[in-house]
């Protein structure tokens, strides 16, 4: 437990850091900032390690283990919708639980003045993500191609972003990208390589991977149609 600990915050270090200093030498030398906010902004810096560090631990500790012990169960009760069901909550209580699209969600109420409300977002991106999580387990079932998927469903994006408004298509395609954080992908790993492992001939690899790719297509898809709605 305790060399877990060393490995993961050495890690937090080395990525938190360099940044720290990029941000500490731009403050310093071009911003001319008073001393109050440089200290506002080393305490946030240790807050950002310590948290990040406490985060880690737990997906490392928590969320991968229980995450592939329910993918690595799922088969065993022989129902696809149960597989569906499970997989859509899951990825969906990870979704609205997920920093990156709260932060984006907050930003373009924000900046819309509520025209776009942060709620009908969040939940929009997380039906998005949630949909094409359990479509995605149910591929590794029945081995369909991860790219025959990939194909047809950008092959959607593309024809939709000609109708989609304007203001709905740049934030479609920021919320596909919001949707691979730090809460979701723990989970949706997880449960592909808890799938991918009981089941005979799908290789964990191959099989478990693309979930990611998969589900970022969701809210792009989900935004757009509710731009369209909603003009």
């Amino acid at each position: 437990m305790i060399q877990d600990f060393k490995e993961t915050y050495k890690e937090v270090l080395q990525a938190t850091l360099p940044l720290t200093i990029a941000v500490l030498f731009i403050m310093l030398l071009f911003m001319g900032v008073d001393s109050g906010l440089l200290i506002t902004f080393l305490k946030g810096a240790v807050f950002v390690i310590f948290g990040m560090g406490l985060f880690l631990m737990g997906v490392k500790l928590g969320m991968l283990p229980i995450g592939e012990s329910i993918g690595a169960d799922l088969p065993k009760h022989g129902s696809l919708l149960f597989i569906f069901i499970i997989g859509f909550l899951l990825s969906f209580m990870a979704t609205v639980a997920e920093p990156d699209v709260r932060v984006l969600s907050t930003v373009i109420e924000s900046v819309s003045e509520s025209s776009i409300q942060r709620n009908i977002m969040i939940l929009s991106i997380a039906l998005g993500v949630g949909f094409f999580v359990a479509a995605s387990l149910l591929r590794i079932i029945y081995g369909i191609p991860l790219n025959h998927m990939l194909f047809v469903g950008y092959l959607i994006v593309v024809l939709l972003a000609f109708v989609t408004p304007t203001d709905y298509l740049a934030i479609a395609y920021d919320s596909g990208g919001v949707t691979t954080g730090p809460v979701t992908v723990p989970v949706i790993l997880a449960l592909g390589v808890g799938i991918s492992s009981v089941l005979k001939g799908k290789s964990e690899l191959s099989e478990s991977f693309g979930l990611i790719g998969l589900a970022s297509l969701g809210p792009i898809l989900s935004l757009m149609i509710l731009g369209i709605l909603s003009h």
